[in-house]
């Protein structure tokens, strides 16, 4: 029997009003370290690390990290996760197979005017109305997953 190396990770579908936040990442973290890659419109994701106790303290980091910002609260974590093999050449970069994302639905509290990366992946924080972050959204699965568990 094979086995595959998983990257645990979490991601959240953070709201405020009726917009959703997502975040434009231009580096990806590989063995040799962080490599420039071609933009991708994505939710905040982030890999489990192992000084995290519980997801919530991945899930909280990751926040920190790509939108400078502590102001959220979590409604609630998602039963189903998004899941997804990673293509030959990334399995090499990073070491892992596959990807599993338990994802969140978080709420954002602060004000959106102040959002900053302090994570140098990400090049860029914004909300979007529904019909338009599904416009936007690099992946599908992302897209699907989004559609089944919060609706358009």
């Amino acid at each position: 029997m094979r086995v595959e190396n998983i990257r645990k990770a979490i991601g959240a579908i953070v709201y405020q009003n009726n917009k959703f936040l997502i975040i434009n990442k231009t580096k990806m973290n590989t063995k040799e370290g962080k490599e420039n890659i071609e933009g991708e419109w994505d939710f905040i994701k982030g890999g489990v690390e192992e000084e995290d106790d519980e997801l919530v303290d991945s899930l909280l980091r990751e926040l920190k990290e790509e939108t400078g910002s502590e102001e959220y609260k979590v409604i609630k974590q998602f039963d189903e996760k998004i899941c997804f093999d990673f293509p030959k050449s990334i399995q090499e970069k990073i070491g892992f197979v596959r990807q599993e994302t338990t994802m969140f639905f978080v709420e954002f509290l602060g004000n959106e005017k102040i959002l900053t990366p302090f994570d140098n992946e990400v090049s860029d924080v914004k909300f979007l109305e529904k019909d338009k972050l599904l416009d936007t959204l690099t992946h599908s699965e992302t897209k699907e997953y989004f559609i089944k568990n919060v609706g358009i």
